[in-house]
């Protein structure tokens, strides 16, 4: 098993709520750490835009990244939102195993 953890930023405190919480109870993520209070500057569409946004911190395995990216396009309001999957080195071999535990049987997802 390979742990992720994956980024993913939200327009607010309410839509990150409602993500992570989809997340979770649909075992595509073990976990999802919302910190509020980001900036953000990025080009879209020709242009530099700076938006105040809160991060999503997705914890999850190899095998759901991919479920996970589709659930999170369905639930996201961005036209495209973002997805950085990052592989766990290592960590709290514990912690690992609770990750993929919380994950595993995770059932088929519904559609909003």
């Amino acid at each position: 098993m390979t742990a992720f953890v994956c980024l993913c930023t939200c327009p607010d405190a309410a839509a990150a709520r409602r993500i992570a919480d989809a997340l979770v109870d649909e075992r595509l993520a073990a976990c999802v750490n919302v910190l509020p209070g980001l900036r953000s500057v990025y080009r879209w569409q020709g242009g530099i835009q700076c938006d105040d946004e809160v991060l999503l911190l997705i914890k999850t395995t190899r095998d759901r990244v991919d479920a996970l990216g589709a659930r999170l396009t369905a639930l996201h309001p961005y036209e495209l939102p973002e997805l950085v999957a990052v592989e766990v080195a290592g960590g709290l071999a514990a912690y690992l195993s609770w990750i993929e535990e919380s994950v595993a049987g995770a059932p088929a997802t519904s559609g909003d």
